[in-house]
């Protein structure tokens, strides 16, 4: 045997008993969640974006014009619905709706949606109430509600190996400060 051949032998040996006693990881989620855009007032029941929120909708495709999206996710509600259109356009995506309902099981089915995607990064476009329940029903931090002024917030969870990491942004312009907007939301 030649010295390179022993050489490669023993790292194949060593590479092969290392894989064998390491347990196998998954392929990690991104997920990205964002509240919808800034909606109008009318019709109470299914508003759509105001000109702000077509505004925010645009920036948030903007601010994933360099990341690969490969399912995005929103309710049946106009407002994510057009939140979304601009990234599912450029990402030449078909949403998969999860319809609304009561917050805890609308969060379990959002959560439920996303974990196919190993390996994948999904936009989950939700609500103040929703986008929270969300994050939690993947194993994320309990954040509280998002406040009613509040539309900036831009959160990366990132699901691997039977944990979950959060990070949290803004995009678009930014929503009014929550110190002065949020007052209950601060306590």
């Amino acid at each position: 045997m030649t010295r390179r051949f022993f050489l490669a032998l023993i790292c194949a040996l060593c590479t092969t008993a290392a894989a064998v006693r390491l347990p196998a990881q998954t392929k990690p989620i991104v997920v990205i969640l964002v509240r919808h855009g800034e909606k109008a007032a009318a019709p109470a029941a299914d508003p759509p974006l105001t000109e702000a929120g077509v505004a925010r909708a645009k920036a948030l495709a903007s601010a994933l014009s360099n990341t690969v999206v490969q399912a995005a996710i929103t309710t049946e509600l106009t407002r994510t619905r057009e939140t979304a259109q601009p990234t599912v356009d450029a990402q030449h995506l078909t949403p998969e709706v999860v319809h609304t309902g009561p917050v805890a099981a609308h969060a379990k089915a959002v959560a439920d949606a996303v974990r196919p995607h190993a390996g994948q990064t999904v936009l989950v476009v939700g609500h103040s109430n929703t986008v929270p329940a969300i994050i939690a029903a993947l194993g994320g931090p309990k954040l509280a509600d998002i406040c009613d002024s509040q539309y900036s917030n831009f959160f990366v969870l990132i699901l691997h190996d039977n944990k979950a990491d959060l990070i949290t942004s803004s995009y678009g312009a930014p929503s009014a400060d929550p110190a002065t907007s949020c007052p209950n939301s601060m306590k």
